[in-house]
């Protein structure tokens, strides 16, 4: 199963490509729209339009992750955000490809086994999970792959758009619960990295 994952904007749009095979995920391509700002938003909306029209026909993906709209300080941040996930909304639509919607501390909750979960270590559980040689970058991308695996987790589930609680979110490990790839190399690294964080801390003291 192919999952296209999207991080929207008008500024710079994420995208990521996940195939999920077998009970595991494998990153298939991903990258970032970046418009420029002297250009009208209309013509901005048409390049995100062509971009994910383009990815759309070319990956065939069961489902699209889309982050969704959430509260900001920033109103017209806030503004491009949707216009951006309208657009992409279409495209998925005009394709006839279903399209499931998270928040970010759903996606960083899936991804790293906590709502509140940084950037950096988003990127590292991305690349672990998704058996990468190198950290995703831009951030928007590593972003849309975050997205396309909570995706597929989300799909494994059999939901429509929301996450089961596999993994406690206010705890440092995950609930030992299913046996996927997906899952064991999710436990593996945050058992790593809770690891990483107690021997930093004898070294402090």
């Amino acid at each position: 199963m192919i999952i296209l994952g999207i991080d929207p904007g008008t500024a710079a749009l994420g995208y990521g490509i996940v195939e999920s095979s077998r009970g595991r995920l494998r990153a298939v391509d991903h990258g970032c729209l970046v418009t420029s700002p002297d250009t009208a938003l209309p013509e901005r909306l048409l390049a995100v339009h062509a971009l994910v029209d383009e990815l759309l026909e070319t990956h065939q993906p069961a489902v699209a992750a889309i982050e969704r709209l959430f509260f900001s300080r920033n109103a017209q941040t806030a503004f491009g955000v949707g216009q951006a996930r309208g657009v992409v909304l279409l495209a998925a639509a005009q394709h006839g490809v279903p399209v499931v919607e998270a928040t970010p501390n759903e996606v960083k909750s899936a991804v790293a086994g906590y709502g509140a979960a940084d950037k950096e270590q988003v990127q590292r559980m991305v690349q672990l999970v998704l058996g990468m040689t190198e950290l995703p970058r831009p951030d928007d991308a590593a972003d849309a792959l975050a997205i396309a695996v909570w995706g597929a987790h989300s799909a494994r589930e059999g939901e429509s758009g929301r996450l089961s609680p596999v993994m406690d979110r206010a705890a440092v490990a995950p609930i030992a619960r299913g046996g996927s790839g997906y899952e064991r190399a999710v436990r593996e690294a945050i058992a790593r990295e809770a690891a990483e964080i107690r021997a930093a801390k004898r070294n402090a003291s």
